[in-house]
């Protein structure tokens, strides 16, 4: 080797050195950082026949798309658990206090015991009590269920604009990796943050991306709707002001397309958006239409009928409902009526405190507007006998008789009003079985994929340590070889 071929190879050496030092500097410093690739120094040779090394980013194509899709999913199925809890906490929790089925099997237990004991008019009362809190849970409940439909619809909205402001970062970023790569820049930095917002993109909305030439990057949902090139698409979605049962959420539409829900305990959805959508639009709904069967069933099992054998169309018995009038008929059998568990009540022909009797239930024959004018042809107890039982033992043969229900709540067409309510709460459980089930699954797989991830791209301090020495004794010996034609220069200077 000619010591020119030596001075030259250790300039070589201290340039690669140089920036290979950099690069380790700066993984080191990025170490805990979640987002960061490793930068390696990478050797190639030129045209001439130069070697020139170059510091490039290590990056898996098939990591990060899979980081992506289990992000959505993860995303998506702890939000549903999420929800379903907050709906199970208006039952009373785990023990399910304040659920309808709790109270009803009070009501049957009471009503039993009053019948038993007619002449007992503080439990005629106690009945009527327990009767109140019956129609106060499915009143409760409905309310709060629909102002959760509200929430959701506040929720979708605040999505929506986080991310519209994420996909104008996203364009900046990729606007700039699209000018850097032309220019022969640098880009590794804009590049760990084009794929942090597409983590961040992906909880909120399941997407494929698609790199084309110079980096530029579309993005696509889940379904196949475009949702970033060159500029971010419209996203279009008015928030209702209000929910009750009758109302009916507005679709998210995005580049003209409309975003659907997700489906089932496991859900289907990707990301944020669609579960809430499942939420608002699917699971909610469900669980109205089964109270609201609920407040029906109730209405029809303690109807007052014609005692005459008239054939006059039946009467509101012991539940009524806000709103209802003289002239009204009760709800068809086994026919939803949209919102009827948030206006069922007590009939105040039997309330106390509203001037009425609570024994009339025991003898039939009240008025079902408020008046406690009792209506004749509907008297049981014509005798006035303190002992009359038949319209109370009736009552509670209700309890086991099956009765239609709607095949729109999604549970047993033809039960018990007892297993119906307890059949809800099982609908809600299995939710939240296989919700919980699924969220421990996508977690753990996101988990899994994100150390993948980390263990290709990420920071090892103990490579970076090792690598370290490498390099320092690369310099020594490039230190060396320079201090070895020193030497030998000196030595040709000397002689010359």
């Amino acid at each position: 080797m000619s010591l020119s071929s030596a001075i030259s190879t250790a300039q070589t050496i201290f340039s690669n050195t140089g920036l290979q030092s950099a690069a380790l500097s700066r993984n080191i410093a990025n170490a805990s950082n979640p987002d960061y690739s490793r930068r390696v120094g990478v050797t190639s040779i030129d045209s001439n026949g130069a070697q020139r090394m170059t510091i490039e980013r290590t990056y898996d194509n098939g990591l990060v798309k899979q980081t992506m899709h289990s992000t959505a999913d993860s995303a998506a199925q702890d939000l549903l658990q999420q929800k379903l809890e907050g709906v199970r906490s208006l039952l009373g929790g785990n023990d399910y206090e304040t659920a309808p089925s709790t109270y009803l099997k009070t009501l049957r237990d009471n009503l039993q015991a009053y019948a038993t004991k007619p002449n007992e008019s503080t439990l005629a009362a106690t009945v009527i009590s327990s009767a109140s809190d019956v129609a106060n849970s499915l009143n409760s409940i409905s309310s709060e269920i629909q102002s959760m439909r509200g929430t959701v619809d506040q929720e979708i909205g605040d999505l929506i604009e986080e991310l519209n402001g994420l996909l104008d970062q996203f364009g900046d970023v990729n606007n700039a990796i699209k000018a850097g790569t032309t220019l022969g820049r640098d880009v590794n930095n804009e590049l760990d943050m084009r794929e942090r917002y597409l983590k961040q993109i992906s909880a909120i909305v399941g997407v494929r991306s698609f790199t084309r030439s110079d980096n530029d990057m579309a993005l696509y949902t889940s379904d196949g709707t475009m949702l970033f090139d060159v500029d971010k698409r419209n996203i279009l979605f008015l928030p209702q002001p209000a929910y009750d049962a009758l109302t009916q959420g507005n679709p998210l539409i995005i580049d003209g397309a409309e975003i659907t829900a997700g489906e089932g305990g496991n859900t289907t959805a990707k990301g944020k958006l669609q579960a809430l959508l499942q939420v608002r639009d699917s699971i909610i709904p469900t669980y109205q239409n089964q109270l609201d069967e609920t407040a029906r069933g109730l209405i029809e099992m303690f109807q007052q009928n014609d005692m005459t054998g008239g054939g006059a169309d039946p009467l509101p018995g012991l539940f009524t409902w806000n709103g209802y009038a003289s002239g009204d008929t009760i709800p068809v059998t086994g026919e939803l009526v949209p919102g009827l568990a948030a206006v069922i009540k007590i009939n105040d022909s039997l309330v106390k405190s509203k001037g009425g009797d609570p024994t009339l239930l025991r003898d039939g024959g009240y008025d079902v507007d408020g008046l406690g004018i009792a209506a004749t042809d509907y008297l049981g107890n014509v005798n006035n006998e303190a002992g009359y039982s038949t319209l109370l033992d009736g009552y509670v043969a209700t309890f086991e008789a099956d009765r239609d229900f709607d095949i729109d709540a999604f549970l047993d067409a033809r039960t018990t009003i007892g297993e119906y309510a307890t059949g809800s709460v099982g609908w809600l459980e299995q939710l939240i079985s296989e919700s919980a089930t699924a969220k421990d699954n996508k977690q753990a797989q996101l988990t899994r994929v994100v150390e993948a991830l980390s263990n290709t791209t990420g920071v090892s301090l103990d490579e970076e340590m090792s690598l370290m020495l490498e390099l320092e004794q690369s310099y020594k010996a490039s230190s060396k070889l320079v201090a070895t034609v020193d030497e030998m220069m000196q030595a040709l200077l000397a002689a010359v």
